[in-house]
């Protein structure tokens, strides 16, 4: 899976497009009117030559990242990427052509070329494209809901706050501190011959730190990312309220629709030297208390990826292979991927979220549905011409290209865990608990080629006896299979502890593509699970 973490490739952000000016992100070049006529031209142009479907996307993506260290700025970027990419079915097969030269001309000969190119495949395509029935919506717009556009503000005043959650961290106990701001504008215009002409707006914005401690006299370190989450918002998500700052135990702040930068570089510099202090665990059997900032990723890996239906069928296998759950199992009707607490679902729509959308890149509108009801498994992710493989009539709303010169395949939504119904806090939960560990945030992991068996760390450990936390321990991962460890899910904590997790960067495909995806679960206990000591030699 790549660039989960932003860790070690905050110098390496795989930004796409032209360098442009900070006044060029928030100049408008082209309006809708001006869009549809582009558009129009297109799905005439292939139409004249024999496509029986056409959709266009006019994209234009425009990023800017920030990157700072300890005092000083490293890096600023501003890119920006425009053109249009055509989708066509000719002869039964799939034709794609992009250009970034959108005159009138041009766009006519793309849209031929994509004609050209599905005529040509359907000299080896056994199978024609069964794509399934989408009502066209008119003309329609959809943006984020956003308070402050992140681009508008002055570099100067994010530089400011970066440099400010350096110092922060240095303060109270970091060697080294690193902070950066990525921000995303993806505005993208979509028709096509089911007569839809959608015009989307789409904001997303993630504030990172990494503070490293040193022990000068051992050379030990030790590493700790933020605390926060990518998000579908805008500039308010760096403006601190204080009714989405969540006490867990210890007194570690956590945040949910807002986040304070310099008070979690703050605690993280004081994190930073008790991981140095803190004794290694003992390797064994633990209940695990797992906040939302950590089992994002684990749902992420060992759910949202297995039900994306290529890897189910074997069609994508790039990032970690294909799927343990198979048709077969689907089919059954009682396959137990977990046990009756467990209720796993995908939603394109979930406020906040990076993956926030209202029509997917086929047109299709967003949407939410089961995965997983009171643990077994009830359907995958699907699109338009997948969906007739499940017998099934409409797409789910999750297809996806990063860029308009990219073809656009499945790709996962939202995935996520619904919380439990009754009042249950994390401090509820941990006095539950006789031998556990309260994990909060990211680590490394592994995980096998159908994503079944696999191994997770994570950001900070806290030991727990006889219901109450006795100090921070090191060297934490703990190993499971996706079905026992969704099996072992002995409670979860009520809608108010709720938190979304997320990446911008989840990779699939060959060529590769990424997308921006968000999980969101409240504090979770799993009991029984396998812990090691990352530290030992076996």
């Amino acid at each position: 899976m790549a660039g989960l973490g932003m860790g070690g490739t905050m110098l390496s952000i795989p930004l796409v497009g032209n360098t442009v000016s900070f006044d060029r992100l928030t100049e408008s070049i082209m309006d809708a009117a001006d869009k549809k006529k582009l558009a129009d031209i297109a799905l005439n142009s292939a139409t004249k030559k024999g496509a029986s479907y056409v959709d266009v996307r006019i994209g234009r993506y425009l990023n800017q990242f920030i990157y700072t260290r300890e005092d000083k700025v490293k890096n600023i970027e501003n890119t920006e990427s425009f053109g249009v990419g055509i989708r066509v079915i000719a002869n039964g097969t799939w034709g794609f052509a992009a250009s970034s030269d959108l005159s009138e001309e041009s766009i006519a000969k793309t849209a031929e070329q994509a004609v050209a190119i599905a005529k040509a495949n359907s000299r080896i395509q056994k199978d024609e494209v069964q794509l399934a029935k989408n009502k066209g919506v008119g003309e329609i717009t959809w943006k984020t809901p956003i308070e402050k556009n992140a681009l508008e503000i002055p570099v100067s005043e994010k530089v400011d706050l970066l440099l400010k959650t350096n110092a922060a961290a240095l303060e109270t106990g970091a060697t080294y501190a690193s902070s950066a701001l990525f921000m995303v504008n993806e505005q993208k215009y979509f028709a096509s011959t089911d007569g839809s002409y959608i015009d989307q707006d789409v904001h997303r914005i993630w504030p990172n730190f990494t503070v490293t401690g040193i022990n000068k006299e051992t050379g030990k370190f030790r590493s700790r990312q933020a605390l926060s989450s990518p998000m579908g918002m805008g500039y308010e998500y760096l403006i601190p309220k204080k009714e989405d700052v969540v006490e867990g135990p210890e007194g570690i702040l956590l945040y949910r629709n807002s986040y304070d930068m310099i008070n979690d570089a703050k605690a993280a510099g004081t994190q930073i030297k008790n991981k140095l202090a803190a004794p290694s665990i003992e390797p064994g059997k633990y209940d695990l208390v797992l906040e939302p900032n950590h089992l994002g990723l684990t749902i992420h890996e060992c759910v949202g990826h297995p039900l994306e239906l290529d890897r189910v069928l074997g069609y994508e296998a790039n990032y970690a292979g294909t799927s343990f759950a198979t048709l077969d199992k689907w089919e059954s009707g009682n396959f137990e991927y977990g046990n009756k607490k467990v209720n796993l679902f995908a939603d394109k729509l979930q406020k906040n979220s990076l993956g926030a959308v209202g029509y997917d890149d086929e047109g299709v509108p967003c949407k939410e549905w089961d995965l997983v009801k009171e643990g077994v498994l009830v359907n995958y992710q699907a699109i338009r011409d997948q969906i007739h493989m499940l017998k099934q009539d409409e797409s789910h709303g999750c297809c996806y290209a990063d860029s308009w010169s990219s073809i656009q395949f499945q790709r996962m939504p939202n995935v996520s865990l619904r919380p439990g119904k009754k009042k249950y806090s994390p401090a509820d939960m941990i006095k539950d608990v006789e031998k556990g560990i309260y994990i909060v945030g990211r680590g490394s992991y592994s995980i096998d080629q159908q994503r079944y068996n696999f191994q997770f760390g994570g950001t900070l450990f806290y030991e727990i006896k006889d219901g109450k936390i006795i100090g921070q321990v090191e060297d934490v991962a703990y190993q499971s299979n996706t079905q026992e460890f969704f099996n072992a899910c002995e409670s979860i904590c009520d809608e108010s502890d709720y938190r979304l997790f997320g990446t911008f960067f989840d990779g699939k495909g060959q060529p590769s593509q990424v997308s921006a995806v968000s999980h969101g679960s409240s504090t979770t206990r799993f009991n029984g699970i396998n812990v090691i000591n990352t530290a030992r030699k076996i």
